[in-house]
């Protein structure tokens, strides 16, 4: 039997396009906490080879979007409340130590480089867009790492935002706010000031914020028709 062509002329790569349908379900929380990733259901929604589907979802599975589990499958995570918890409890802690450090000893060309991130994540949120949204504000947290020249804990923070951003989609997907741009704008200008106290309470707050709305809609319910979610993709 002739397999199908992954690929064509002019076109996204086939990895490409299925990488970013899947990336794009999950991120606007359309894939329901523990769904199976079935390869040949996937394969036949795509109208793409096995082959294909396969190294997408070990791909994601690196990038912690999916769990994959020997001789059972790809899942999307179903992380408990106590996780949910224990993931934010230690960006608050991690987080605290980065403004800290940072607190006060803003340089210009740093400070030009937050206020210049802040201004695309209001442009992400003016244009609607919640993948960009979700990507920037998970960035802003990574950035303040860099910039605190830690690269150790930088390397750690990269996997509790990751995994916070999938706790986001999976169960506060919603509307873009603007919340996060202006939280990070008042972040930004207490540690301008040096007011620690302030700028401690700022980041304790807007991550409690996170972890609140999400723990408010764990446990909704979303699709695993796969057929049906990426027809057209």
């Amino acid at each position: 039997m002739a397999s199908r062509k992954d690929t064509s002329p002019n076109e996204t790569p086939p990895d490409e396009r299925v990488y970013a349908a899947i990336t794009s379900a999950l991120l606007h929380g359309r894939l329901a906490p523990g769904a199976q990733l079935v390869e040949r259901e996937l394969a036949a929604a795509f109208d793409c080879t096995r082959g294909t589907i396969r190294k997408v979802l070990a791909r994601l599975g690196a990038e912690g979007k999916l769990t994959l589990e020997v001789n059972r499958g790809a899942f999307v995570p179903s992380p408990t409340v106590a996780d949910i918890r224990e993931v934010y409890r230690a960006r608050q802690v991690v987080e605290a130590g980065i403004v800290a450090a940072l607190c006060g000893g803003l340089s210009a060309p740093t400070k030009r480089a937050l206020r210049a991130h802040i201004r695309a994540e209001r442009r992400a949120v003016k244009a609607g867009s919640v993948e960009e949204c979700v990507r920037l504000a998970g960035h802003f947290h990574l950035l303040l790492a860099e910039l605190a020249g830690a690269p150790e804990v930088h390397a750690f923070l990269a996997k509790l935002v990751a995994k916070t951003e999938l706790y986001k989609a999976l169960f506060d997907p919603s509307k873009v706010s603007n919340c996060a741009s202006d939280e990070h704008g008042r972040l930004v200008d207490a540690l301008e000031e040096g007011e620690l106290d302030a700028a401690l309470a700022t980041m304790r707050a807007h991550i409690g914020e996170l972890e609140a709305r999400v723990l408010a809609q764990a446990g909704g319910a979303q699709t695993s028709d796969l057929a049906a979610l990426f027809a057209g993709a």
